[in-house]
């Protein structure tokens, strides 16, 4: 499936993005560029500003509009973010064709399957477009057996005591 490297962090704890912006620093010390694609999210200006200033070698691309997340949005504002997610994704999946980086970490890319914004097919096709030495990392809450398949790492993140 994926000619890249791709790992996933996924489950209902907290830390997932924390997690994959950690590996962003760990690759961006090693010399390689990153690309990181939020879905879902609402806008927290501490934390982008905060990975922007580690720019050029980390960018951040954040396609939705809304301050507020997903989930909260009206659903006449839904469709319209949805639009937005799908901008994302061919941005995504023109940035593993051109080589533009060499690890792409999409932020809830689960949580866009999850909600039928993207379907196990379109996902397919942007991993196709992967180099062999690409690495891919994807967050969110809930895995689908076929991201589970074409993952060579998967690491579940859960809270034993709050």
């Amino acid at each position: 499936m994926s000619k890249g490297r791709l790992q996933v962090y996924c489950g209902s704890g907290r830390g997932k993005t924390t997690a994959a912006i950690g590996q962003a620093i760990k690759e961006a010390s090693r010399g390689k560029s990153v690309f990181i694609v939020q879905f879902l999210k609402e806008r927290q200006p501490e934390e982008i500003s905060f990975v922007q200033r580690l720019e050029p070698e980390i960018k951040v691309f954040r396609f939705q509009r809304r301050e507020s997340g997903f989930l909260e949005l009206t659903p006449q504002e839904r469709e319209e973010e949805i639009m937005n997610m799908k901008n994302a994704l061919c941005f995504a999946k023109k940035v593993l064709a051109t080589g533009e980086c060499d690890v792409l970490i999409l932020d809830e890319i689960l949580g866009v399957m999850e909600y039928g914004i993207a379907t196990p097919e379109d996902i397919s096709a942007l991993l196709e477009e992967a180099s062999d030495n690409t690495e891919l990392i994807f967050t969110g809450v809930k895995i689908c057996p076929e991201v589970m398949e074409w993952a060579d790492c998967i690491y579940q993140v859960s809270t034993l005591k709050e």
